[in-house]
């Protein structure tokens, strides 16, 4: 079991660099090997206090915030879960930038950005071990499990901070390409509809178009056009969970592959083909860090198998 956990009431001081983020994102990284549903329990029965006072999951801490942390059973914590070498081996073959603050990597699609929910080691966790001298390797965003591309991660809990308000602020600049059902006419290319995230009591999430949403916007241009499919680009002016994948649904051209918001009929066609996985990919990301006044552009080649599937399709 994790040695290094609390038996005893603990008190921590927010330094600095760690304001504004999130508490419950604050106690997972301390708390490693706890499961992410002890930790919302003692939030929730307000075991955790900020400053003496209860906190919500969502508070964001700032710098001198007294925070109370109650002893954590052995019990309730695992083994930090060690990556298989083979993992290690595909996540170094598919770094496409580093530098002192940052690590840009090509996710594999089928490999969850982090662990949690079932999955007991995902990309972060594995690069951690990866980088033993980055212990606060963190995610500057996310992508699905299945969706492959650029995902950024920073060193340091400064630019990690700078990459999150850049992201909220909409000003990264992020291109994805899917292949869609049909051929999209000029008038559908920018969709611009409101979407709500719900919960399902399996715990499942589904965004539904929702004028009581968030709006959201994303611009499309197709790329390819083939029998009864499309490669389009899509450019995301927002940043909402599924976006591409529920806008795409909107105008009644589904992403292949998608199991969630598609068209099982399409996908059973493109499956003939030998994908096997859905067509979404992060193909370039692009933004400014205001620290260093240095422009980042990575861009991540297509992987095979979708490479091999537009090929069958030409």
């Amino acid at each position: 079991m994790n040695k290094q956990l609390p038996t005893s009431v603990h008190y921590v001081t927010v330094e600095p660099d760690f304001t504004d983020q999130r508490i419950d994102n604050f106690l997972i990284a301390r708390l490693k090997g706890v499961p992410k549903t002890h930790i919302y329990r003692i939030l929730r029965k307000g075991e955790v206090r900020v400053n003496k006072k209860r906190a919500q999951p969502s508070y964001r801490v700032q710098s001198g915030d007294q925070i109370r942390i109650p002893p954590i059973r052995l019990a309730d914590a695992a083994e930090p879960a060690i990556p298989s070498q083979s993992l290690m081996t595909v996540l170094s073959n598919r770094i496409l930038y580093e530098d002192k603050n940052l690590l840009i990597i090509n996710k594999p699609a089928g490999i969850a950005v982090h662990g949690g929910s079932g999955v007991k080691i995902g990309v972060v966790e594995a690069l951690r071990c990866m980088y033993p001298k980055l212990p606060h390797l963190e995610l500057g965003h996310r992508l699905d499990l299945d969706t492959s591309g650029c995902l950024v991660l920073a060193k340091k809990r400064s630019i990690l901070k700078e990459v999150h308000d850049l992201f909220r602020a909409g000003h990264v600049h992020k291109i994805y390409y899917a292949l869609t059902k049909g051929h999209w006419r000029p008038d559908e290319l920018k969709v611009d509809v409101p979407l709500r995230k719900n919960q399902l009591s399996s715990g499942e999430r589904i965004v539904k178009v929702d004028r009581e949403g968030k709006p959201s916007i994303t611009l499309f241009r197709q790329l390819k056009s083939f029998k009864d499919a499309s490669l389009v680009e899509a450019t995301l002016l927002t940043g909402r969970t599924h976006q591409i994948r529920v806008h795409s649904q909107y105008r009644k051209h589904p992403i292949a592959g998608d199991e969630k918001y598609g068209d099982r009929e399409f996908n059973k066609t493109i499956r003939q083909l030998g994908l096997k996985r859905l067509f979404l990919h992060s193909q370039t990301i692009e933004f400014t860090l205001s620290s260093t006044g240095e422009t980042i552009k990575v861009s991540a080649e297509l992987d095979t198998d979708l490479q091999a599937c537009l090929a069958e399709l030409k």
